[in-house]
């Protein structure tokens, strides 16, 4: 499965050390790349803030150590919120994609209801390996339906995900090995 073609709107820092607006599209991201994007329901919320964020750009070397060329963390809110957040959060490594629209979400079926926490629609926490823009795996958490009253987060942690990059590049060296 192809990743949904969409327009993010983002706030980037120019050569003046200044933020500007830059439209950036799933292509300039996804193509000719292999790629961990991970997805969260909202920025400065706690799994969010205290494990999941972090925990991806506390393990990001050892994903590139492995082959991996980008992280990328979406969520459904605008630009300014996701670098005010990145920047709270001390990430450096790690790229924000605001999706302030929930268009990406929504195309990915990712897309619930908060509603009951009066976040409207966001999306449900998940994980994806995506190489040259194709999904090869998602690590989607347990339970999606809207307005849940849990919020899991049990296979979308980068320690999941690594462990099985790291599995699958130990087959494909056996296979290679054997052949």
């Amino acid at each position: 499965m192809n990743i949904p073609e969409v327009t993010f709107k983002c706030r980037v820092l120019n050569e003046q050390d200044e933020y500007e607006w830059k439209n950036i599209t799933t292509q300039e991201l996804f193509l000719d790349k292999k790629v961990v994007l991970f997805s969260l329901p909202g920025a400065f919320t706690p799994i969010c803030s205290n494990q999941q964020l972090p925990g991806y750009e506390e393990l990001y070397d050892q994903f590139m150590e492995i082959g991996i060329d980008e992280i990328y963390c979406v969520s459904v809110n605008d630009s300014f919120v996701m670098n005010a957040w990145f920047k709270d959060q001390g990430i450096e490594k790690v790229k924000a994609i605001p999706d302030g629209n929930g268009e990406f979400t929504f195309n990915m079926g990712m897309s619930v209801s908060k509603a009951n926490l009066g976040f409207g629609h966001r999306s449900w926490r998940y994980a994806a390996i995506i190489n040259n823009g194709k999904i090869e795996i998602l690590f989607v958490e347990d339970g999606k339906v809207g307005n849940c009253d849990v919020d899991p987060y049990e296979v979308s942690d980068p320690t999941t995900v690594l462990n099985y990059l790291k599995s699958k590049k130990t087959e494909e060296e056996v296979i290679v090995n054997y052949a």
